[in-house]
């Protein structure tokens, strides 16, 4: 099967574990990075100004639906993280802010624990949990060539910073199994009966951890000054091409992220929390905003999805 059909769900054998682990290729990922880069700045951006309810919810939907297509089964480890925040945000609130005209109780000599309050709270843990969820969507998707691709000219030095930041976690996670895989192998590495042998062990395996961690580094510098990265009149090569698809994309988002836009401008966005909860009457303006900012954040969850029946479709053909 010829492409464009490359969202492809393949099974391989972990190095480190052993165990089967899906890799999923991202369809939107294969969009220009200037594209990619517009949507996840667009989405945080709205994502983080918006404390509407149905923003909120439209927000917290489709990113877990992308982040959820993106990693699989391993997505639900996050989200069943995430759940246990939210809640301690929406009901550790109140206990600071006694603002609310609708009392649930009072405690603590009569502070009262109000509802608006807790409204409040659950805003800003649904607004924290998207946010969670859209910038794991990006660490998937603006891998650090893309990212170096976009800013490696404009500002060299801190591209590359961000670009090895974004990458730090993942590398030393890895880096960390294989290290407690080959102890393991040598007999090194196996349940310690005492809190001073498993400290002992930690601290063996940090210590090797940073060791390849200076390494890694030096590695890394002598390989760009190699290259020339950084100096003036240095070209580069990139695989990234703009084309047709790319411009059609990005103008059906600039056209729906404006239309989010005026819909704010209008006051359809509106909400107060305290001391009275109050939102703005539905109107057909306001639902207007909530179908374009729906249509706006659906566009990689929906590209992912015909990506995936497309190829599905051709396997059953073959």
């Amino acid at each position: 099967v010829s492409p464009p059909f490359r969202h492809v769900c393949i099974r391989r054998r972990e190095p480190v574990t052993g165990g089967y682990a899906e890799k999923r290729e991202s369809a939107f990922g294969s969009f220009h990075p200037v594209l990619c880069f517009s949507f996840f700045a667009a989405a945080i951006i709205l994502g983080m100004c918006l404390r509407h309810p149905v923003y909120l919810a439209i927000g917290l939907a489709f990113s877990l639906c992308y982040y959820v297509l993106l990693r699989g089964r391993h997505a639900w480890r996050l989200v069943g993280m995430l759940l246990p925040l939210v809640a301690a945000i929406t009901l550790i609130n109140p206990l600071f802010n006694t603002l609310g005209a609708h009392v649930l109780f009072t405690w603590l000599g009569g502070r009262p624990y109000t509802l608006e309050a807790l409204y409040a709270g659950a805003s800003v843990g649904a607004m924290v949990a998207a946010m969670l969820f859209w910038f794991g969507c990006y660490n998937v998707i603006m891998t650090s060539d893309k990212f170096i691709y976009l800013f490696g000219r404009l500002a060299p030095s801190v591209s590359l910073v961000l670009s090895l930041v974004l990458r730090f976690v993942p590398n030393y996670q890895r880096k960390l199994r294989e290290f407690t895989v080959a102890g393991s192998c040598i007999g090194r590495a196996g349940a310690a009966s005492s809190f001073r042998a498993r400290l002992r062990q930690s601290a063996v395996r940090l210590n090797a951890l940073a060791g390849w961690a200076l390494e890694d580094g030096i590695v890394a510098a002598d390989s760009l000054r190699s290259r020339g990265y950084g100096l003036s009149g240095r070209t580069s090569f990139s695989l990234y091409r703009f084309d047709g698809r790319d411009a059609l994309l990005l103008a059906v988002m600039a056209a729906l992220a404006a239309c989010v836009a005026a819909a704010i401008m209008g006051g359809t966005a509106d909400v107060r929390y305290l001391p009275v909860f109050e939102v703005p009457d539905a109107t057909p303006f306001g639902m207007f905003g909530y179908v374009a900012y729906a249509l706006l954040l659906a566009i990689p969850s929906a590209i992912d999805i015909r990506e995936a029946v497309q190829w599905r479709i051709s396997l059953s053909r073959i």
